[in-house]
Order: structure tokens, then sequence, then C-alpha cells
């Protein structure tokens, strides 16, 4: 089942998640290539973050995916990017300042 969305991508639904876009849902085969061969664990799908300031919820990021690279064992947080809203922008911003995460860009 297919639904278009406000940017004129397609939602579609895969693996039991929901994608926002053809895009994202091939990232995420990606990366679960990427979790088989032993290059990711912890593969995370739309992993949430509260983006806290002095205490207060400003607003909570939902990011495409979350892993950690085996060899360096860093954490990535993912967002497949078609559209950069001012939204989004402000959030990534707020990520970085509230958990020290630079989000990684992947273009759709």
């Amino acid at each position: 089942m297919t639904v278009r969305g406000k940017y004129h991508n397609t939602r579609v639904w895969y693996a039991g998640y929901t994608f926002d876009s053809q895009a994202e849902m091939r990232r995420y085969q990606e990366l679960c290539l990427l979790r088989a061969a032993g290059n990711i664990t912890d593969l995370a799908v739309h992993p949430a973050y509260p983006l806290v300031v002095n205490g207060v919820v400003v607003a909570n990021y939902v990011a495409d995916f979350s892993y950690i690279e085996t060899a360096t064992g860093r954490e990535v947080v993912e967002d497949v990017k078609g559209v950069r809203t001012d939204v989004y922008r402000i959030k990534r911003k707020l990520m970085l300042a509230c958990h020290n995460i630079t989000i990684q860009e992947v273009e759709a």
C-alpha cells in the first residue's frame, strides 16, 4: 500500500515498518545488509530523542535510523533527506546542542 505525502514522497510499508519514502525504505534495506555483514549493530528504526532545553521538553526528534558502527563503536543517527524544512534545521541544531549528536544526512 502506498500513500502520497506532502513533499510528493510515497509512503511505503515494508518489513513491519512505515517509511516516509521509497528512498528511506531502500536505505533500511542497505542497513540490513550492513548489519548482516557485521558492519553495524543495534539498528533502530525511527528512534526518538527528546530535545530538552533548561529542563523543558521543547520538541522530540524522530530520526529515520540509528546504529552502532562495529569498527569504531560510534553511534550514528541518520535521516534520509529530500527536503530540509525549517523545522528540521532547528531540530538538527537542537540534537547537536542537547545530545552532542550530528545527524548524518543521506540524500534521497
